[in-house]
């Protein structure tokens, strides 16, 4: 399917690694030009030189601060000069899963790390949007992707769910606030997702439980395992770059407010 992205351009946050960068590598693929951002200029300045050679789109490394206003706008601003439009932004800028001392029990729970992780996801992505909906309203046409988390349906994370739910009501407020504006908003729950990050973690569980990192896998993979799935494999991250991609497009036009879970059929609960 012809998705019609091509001299299209974007914001990825959280650009430089993980699933942000697999969505930043597959919709250059698709013909967009990128502006990737996060606090790293060194991994930015790595992965825009890598997507651009593997695709020949231009791609802009901005480094830029979530928790900071004037830096989210700066970010929306230079890419919208150097880039000429912001037609999409993807907001996946966050620690995955959360600081460790903010996500329980809530005995031990820092309140300063908790908020610190609800300002960068929940009030960064905020941010952002507000920064890049005048220029998508001028131009007539916007696509925001918010990528959220299967923490929000899975009570124990304190700051995974608090702030991944916060992510799905601002998604589907700002959708029915500019749908008329041109503007589609979505939200994207990944399950358990192949990253760069995931060999060190399987390797960790591994030595912990004396075993091997594909046994690790092949234990997470069997029916009734927590984060077993219904296909019975792991989520690559460019699985869910396809959804954004998809999701980017003209092609898309029907969709917004809604959440979708790309994680395998992960989970036995039904939601309607």
């Amino acid at each position: 399917m012809e998705f019609g992205l091509t001299g299209k351009t974007g914001v990825v946050a959280g650009g430089s690694r993980g699933i942000g960068k697999a969505i930043a590598l597959e919709l250059a693929r698709e013909g967009v030009d990128l502006a990737i951002a996060a606090r790293g200029a060194d991994d930015l300045k790595a992965t825009a030189d890598e997507i651009a050679k593997a695709t020949g789109r231009k791609v802009i490394p901005i480094a830029f601060d979530a928790t900071d206003r004037a830096s989210c706008e700066a970010l929306i601003e230079r890419a919208a000069q150097e880039l000429g439009a912001v037609n999409i932004l993807v907001n996946s800028a966050s620690v995955p899963i959360g600081s460790p001392t903010a996500t329980g029990p809530i005995e031990t729970l820092n309140e300063t790390d908790f908020m610190k992780d609800f300002d960068v996801k929940y009030m960064g992505a905020l941010r952002l949007c507000r920064a890049v909906l005048p220029h998508m309203k001028k131009a007539s046409y916007g696509r925001i992707i918010n990528i959220s988390g299967g923490n929000s349906r899975t009570p124990g994370n304190l700051s995974g769910g608090a702030r991944n739910t916060a992510i799905v009501h601002l998604s589907r407020t700002l959708a029915l606030q500019y749908g008329r504006d041109g503007i589609n908003v979505n939200c994207i729950h990944p399950g358990v997702t192949r990253t760069e990050r995931t060999a060190k973690v399987l390797a960790e569980r591994a030595a912990k439980a004396g075993t091997t990192p594909d046994e690790i896998e092949r234990q997470d993979s069997k029916p009734g395992a927590p984060r077993a799935n219904a296909i019975g494999r792991m989520i690559d991250a460019k699985e869910i770059g396809w959804l954004v991609a998809f999701l980017a497009s003209e092609r898309a036009q029907a969709i917004t407010g809604e959440l979708i879970s790309p994680n395998g059929g992960q989970g036995n609960s039904v939601y309607y």
